[in-house]
């Protein structure tokens, strides 16, 4: 029986295509469903076959650290470099929706505050 390896909510497309590659150039079977209609499922990859699945999750886990490693050192050049996004280049690009966001955020934390107050007294 198929088991699922790789849920592709939130996945980029560019790490998928390299889950597919890798468990190609392994040798293990797999297959791939796609989005539901209503969006309750994102899709996903799976191994087809049981015995075929451990060594797919070792497989998994090594790229995955090796991914890890990849996005750590680009970031750590960003801030190096002086290019990482910060709250202040986002304010600067995006005012707008920053200034939405932080009143959304404060409206939210009111509304939950409230029910308490309301107990309160």
């Amino acid at each position: 029986m198929s088991k699922l390896l790789l849920n592709l909510r939130h996945v980029p497309d560019d790490e998928a295509d390299e889950v597919r590659a890798m468990l190609d150039e392994h040798h293990v079977a797999w297959y791939q469903t796609p989005p539901s209609f209503w969006g309750l499922f994102a899709g996903g990859i799976y191994v087809k076959e049981d015995a075929a699945f451990d060594r797919a999750k070792g497989l998994m886990a090594k790229y995955q650290s090796q991914r890890r490693s990849k996005a750590r050192a680009e970031y750590e050049a960003q801030v190096r470099d002086g290019t990482a996004e910060t709250f202040q280049s986002q304010l600067r690009a995006e005012p707008a929706r920053v200034v939405l966001t932080l009143i959304a955020i404060v409206l939210l934390i009111g509304l939950m505050a409230v029910p308490a107050l309301l107990l309160r007294g």
